[in-house]
């Protein structure tokens, strides 16, 4: 039975425990290699060891596959496998030498942009530095290419859940690089590591980790051996074996590294194709995340305004209400169903004056009386209503005052600024209660009245 592309990583290392399938764990491998390959590489700096370290960890889980938690993800693991063995093979690396030697001749060959030139050393340090959550998230998105549908799945969360713990794991990994000396933008951080990353292992690899891993030898890798014995020599014989095995692998690396360019031609086009319709997927998730936030933003404000079109209509309601109260005291025509008598007057003492909104009359009163007290001046335009024809009325009486001034060009300026106020009137008159009515009281009847601009409402001494 072959494995079905669709099963997940868990299914196929379950299913590899129960019946040795070794179809599913090829699978694995497959999935998995590029990524393993390439963190081994940028640690080891060297092909052929970053091959045996990519072997030893498909060996590691194949050994382990029946032991694997329920809810591991197996990227992760991988990820974490691969960066211990390779820390395992730098520190029994002998060969001070023959480590610059290769780590040069990798840079030449996987040097990109001169960002991934500053990163690469320092990506696995830093993914280290992450929690294992956000590692998780990264290597899924990034390293791997999974969708945003994906990376919450994985992680048992929602899409816009992975998209925001995304952001914040690569603004980590932003400032780890920024503290080190290296600059790069967030989105900048994010093309870099997916172009560069994952590398396409070389060709003929993956069938031979399989074949080795479901063998389940012991695996001692001939480099680690070598560098153990190296240990144990003498510096003359160290010496020796370093030039040796230097030139020896300088020319290997030289004829692998056009080898190995000819056989991945054909690979790097279609994997270029991928990750450009992959990048493209994420910029469509992306926007269509916020154009999703841009929606609930607008909904909000159409929210808003409909609240205040609603408050307009009942003030526009209660003004013709005035008016019409207003018409009918001048007429003497009394309405066809007069009102009830109102009740004994109520007084509203300075003490019981605070901020307590326009929501009834008594409200309205106190928070005027308060505005009063307290000079300020946007409360006590709210509490007062002012007309266009009383608005202009006031201006006319300004530039009257203007011209029978003897003082034309001071008076001009004060003119000026007091109808560039916001204010000018409500001004004028909270001036003018603010001296000549502290101290004072409101009284009247307290039910059905509109505003505190009713006539029966007074100032009390």
């Amino acid at each position: 039975m072959l494995a079905d592309m669709s099963d997940t990583d868990l299914e196929l290392l379950a299913r590899y425990a129960r019946r040795h399938a070794e179809d599913a764990f090829a699978e694995i491998v497959r999935r998995h290699l590029g990524l393993v390959y390439s963190a081994a590489l940028r640690q080891v700096r060297s092909p052929q060891l970053a091959e045996e370290v990519a072997q030893s960890v498909f060996t590691d889980l194949a050994r382990n596959a029946a032991r694997l938690k329920p809810d591991t993800i197996l990227t992760a693991w991988l990820y974490q496998v691969t960066r211990r063995a390779a820390i395992d093979v730098v520190r029994r690396e002998a060969s001070r030498q023959l480590r610059e030697q290769i780590a040069t001749e990798m840079n030449a060959m996987n040097a990109t942009a001169a960002d991934w030139t500053h990163i690469e050393p320092l990506l696995d340090e830093a993914m280290h530095a992450l929690d294992e959550t956000d590692r998780a998230a990264v290597l899924l998105r990034y390293f791997e290419n999974k969708s945003l549908r994906e990376v919450g799945a994985t992680l048992g969360t929602s899409e816009n859940a992975a998209q925001k713990r995304l952001a914040r794991a690569v603004e980590r990994l932003r400032e780890f690089f920024a503290k080190r000396g290296v600059t790069v933008g967030t989105s900048g951080l994010v093309v870099v590591i997916s172009t560069n990353a994952v590398l396409v292992a070389p060709a003929g690899l993956s069938a031979a980790i399989t074949t080795a891993a479901i063998a389940g030898t012991a695996i001692t890798t001939t480099a680690l051996a070598a560098a153990t014995k190296t240990i144990a020599m003498t510096t003359l014989q160290k010496t020796l074996i370093t030039t040796a095995l230097a030139a020896a692998i300088g020319t290997g690396l030289y004829q692998a590294r056009q080898t190995a360019h000819a056989r991945a031609d054909r690979q790097m086009l279609r994997q270029q194709h991928a990750e450009q319709s992959q990048q493209s997927q994420r910029a469509q998730e992306d926007a269509a995340a916020h154009l999703a936030a841009q929606a609930d933003e607008i909904e909000r404000l159409k929210n808003g305004s409909t609240e205040l079109i609603r408050l307009r209509a009942e003030v526009t309601r209660l003004r013709t209400a005035e008016q019409e109260l207003t018409r009918l005291r001048t007429t003497g025509t009394r309405p066809a169903n007069p009102p009830a008598a109102p009740p004994p007057a109520e007084e509203l003492t300075r003490d019981s004056w605070f901020d307590a909104g326009f929501t009834t009359p008594q409200a309205a009163l106190r928070t005027r009386g308060w505005a009063v007290l307290n000079g300020n001046l946007d409360r006590f335009a709210d509490s007062v209503f002012i007309t266009d024809a009383t608005r202009k009325a006031f201006e006319e009486q300004m530039k009257r005052m203007a011209a029978a001034s003897q003082d034309a060009e001071r008076t001009k300026v004060f003119l000026e600024q007091a109808m560039q106020k916001k204010y000018a009137i409500e001004e004028g008159l909270l001036t003018r209660l603010r001296g000549e009515n502290i101290g004072k009281e409101y009284t009247g009847s307290p039910n059905n009245l509109p505003p505190p601009t009713r006539s029966s409402w007074k100032w009390k001494r």
